[in-house]
C-alpha cells in the first residue's frame, strides 16, 4: 500500500514558516501497517522558498500576505504533485488540513485572520478531481479504517 503524504506531517521543516507539522500518531499508524510513503510539498514543488510568506486562496487566486499572486506556483506544484501520485500509483493521500495547497476539507478564508471555511487547497482539488482518495492528518480513525479495509481486500 502506498500513500502520498505532505512532507511537513513527517517532521520535514518545509512549511511556510520553515517549521513542520509532525503528527506522531499518524506516523505510528503508517508504520504499523507498513504503508510506503511518497512525500510531497506542492508549494516547494512550485518553486516557492522556505520560509515564505503565508498564502491564502482569495477569489480563485492564491495571494500571499503581502498581496503577491502566487497562483502559478501553486498550479505548478499541484501538477507536479498529481504527476508524482500517478507515477507512483498511490492508493490514497494524506495532506495538511487548512493549507492553501493541501487542505482537503477546510482552508483559510483569505483574510489572513485565521478564519476557516470549507474548501480544498489547490493540490488537494487536483488530486480529488483525478479520483485520488484524500485524508487530512486530522482523520486518523478514518485513515486507519481505510488501510485495514484496503489490506483485507488485497
Amino acid at each position: 500500500m502506498k500513500a502520498l503524504i505532505s512532507s511537513c506531517l513527517l517532521g520535514r521543516n518545509i512549511k511556510y514558516s520553515g517549521g513542520n507539522n509532525l503528527t506522531p500518531n499518524l506516523v505510528e499508524i503508517l508504520k504499523k501497517y507498513n504503508v510506503e510513503l511518497v512525500e510531497v510539498c506542492p508549494e516547494a514543488f512550485g518553486g516557492l522558498s522556505i520560509p515564505r510568506e503565508p498564502a491564502e486562496i482569495i477569489n480563485g487566486k492564491v495571494l500571499n500576505r503581502v498581496g503577491k499572486d502566487v497562483s502559478l506556483e501553486f498550479e505548478e506544484g499541484a501538477k507536479k504533485t498529481l504527476n508524482l501520485a500517478i507515477k507512483n500509483k498511490v492508493d490514497f493521500a494524506i495532506l495538511k488540513e487548512r493549507s492553501p495547497s493541501c487542505g482537503s476539507n477546510y482552508i483559510y478564508d483569505g483574510s489572513f485572520s485565521g478564519k476557516i471555511i470549507p474548501g480544498k487547497g489547490w493540490s488537494a482539488k487536483k488530486l480529488f478531481e483525478n479520483n485520488i482518495k484524500i485524508f487530512s492528518e486530522e482523520e486518523l480513525k478514518e485513515i486507519e479504517e481505510f488501510i485495514k479495509k484496503f489490506n483485507c481486500g488485497n
